[in-house]
């Protein structure tokens, strides 16, 4: 996004997306960082982890037998300086858990759109900003790395805390993790897939700079796993820099658009949902086609860094949603909801026919904690048909 200069010399503040009242959902933003080479692979090709490797049988087996998987999803988390929003989402989290149903009712894992770890992703803040906050979350966490898990301090590589914790070779029990118990994750490498009965996951490395930048040859990975994962089985694209966002400080981004439409379009095969952070709020958006198909976009990144970014206004107020927003091509996209006052999680369950939604705001730290997680979205998605079903949330 273009930032303010002088002719002497001097830089001055970014402005705002949809400043010029274009109201932009993305945009080609300055490198202000340089794309970083990435690190070796753990595992061999075409880096995907079975869900079933990870899990107890027991659960996979009633996974398999409800033919339902629920997890969670956010980014964004590392609670630097400030842990109490962290640390509300993570009880917030266990507390969705319900000991007496089965695990096709409860989450089989946590997925982090990036940002693990901040400022840096050094191995030395692992413990106060990952292990020692989801200590007492029950089940696996996989990840795919934000920019700041890629921006190494000079003393250190890219991603060197990341590969450590979330791309180990074997579940060994880190230094860094402290007291917790809690293992190291095996992901085959920093872009990876996770396979499950009901869901396929293609987990991207979009890198530090901002807007993101992908290269091969993970560009060519990205086409040949939509090209070659089962298509009776949908398949969602997580990375950490979204492709749409309403915010007043990020924006999203063309490159990761032009990114994933290309993608498509080689592997004629379009994924059913995108996954995303970076933008510390929550954002459910939907592209419309001109077969009127939808997509749905969701921007996870209020998962507790201590500050939040706010969603654009029209003269000065609140947008009221849903607001319907013309992307370039003249397809629409639509905000659907959205909560920027407030840190989050999100929750999806998905089934043979329908994913469905449900996104929860935690209290805030002024807040009487006994308040507890409320529900401020719901959707139900057929991603047969690629389009949604009326919502039939009960009172």
């Amino acid at each position: 996004m273009p930032i303010s200069r002088s002719s002497k010399g001097h830089s001055f503040g970014r402005t705002r997306p949809g400043a010029d009242g274009a109201f932009a959902l993305h945009q080609t933003p300055d490198r202000n960082t340089s794309f970083r080479p990435l690190p070796n692979p753990t595992g061999p090709a075409p880096y995907r982890l079975d869900l079933k490797s990870i899990i107890s049988d027991a659960d996979y087996a009633a996974i398999v037998q409800a033919r339902k998987l629920t997890f969670h999803l956010n980014g964004d988390m590392g609670g630097i300086q400030y842990g109490v929003p962290q640390q509300l989402v993570a009880s917030g989290m266990e507390a969705d858990f319900d000991a007496s149903k089965d695990a096709s009712e409860n989450p089989a894992f946590l997925y982090i759109t990036g940002d693990c770890v901040y400022f840096n992703g050094e191995i030395a803040q692992y413990y106060a900003q990952f292990y020692e906050p989801y200590e007492h979350y029950p089940r696996p966490i996989f990840a795919v790395p934000g920019n700041h898990d890629g921006e190494n301090l000079p003393t250190g590589s890219t991603l060197d805390g990341f590969v450590r914790n979330f791309c180990a070779p074997r579940p060994v029990v880190l230094p860094e993790s402290g007291e917790s118990g809690r293992t190291a994750m095996t992901q085959p490498n920093v872009y990876w897939t996770l396979v499950t009965p009901l869901v396929n996951i293609i987990g991207l490395y979009s890198n530090v700079p901002e807007g993101g930048e992908i290269q091969p040859p993970q560009t060519d990975w990205l086409v040949s796993e939509l090209k070659s994962l089962p298509a009776d089985v949908p398949v969602f694209v997580a990375l950490h820099h979204p492709i749409y966002s309403a915010d007043v400080f990020h924006s999203g981004s063309t490159p990761m658009k032009t990114l994933i439409e290309t993608a498509a379009e080689q592997a004629g095969r379009h994924p059913e949902m995108v996954l995303s952070g970076h933008v510390h709020d929550f954002q459910r958006l939907t592209k419309t086609g001109a077969d009127g198909t939808q997509a749905p976009y969701i921007v996870a990144g209020s998962g507790g860094y201590h500050n939040l970014h706010a969603i654009m206004k029209v003269n000065g107020q609140k947008m009221v949603t849903p607001v319907v927003f013309q992307d370039k091509g003249n397809d629409p996209v639509t905000l659907e909801r959205y909560c920027d006052d407030h840190w989050g999680f999100t929750r999806l369950e998905v089934t043979d026919t329908l994913v469905t939604g449900r996104t929860y705001q935690v209290p805030r730290p002024q807040d009487p904690f006994s308040k507890g997680s409320q529900l401020i979205d719901y959707f139900e998605f057929d991603w047969k048909a690629r389009r949604y079903v009326p919502n039939t949330l009960s009172s």
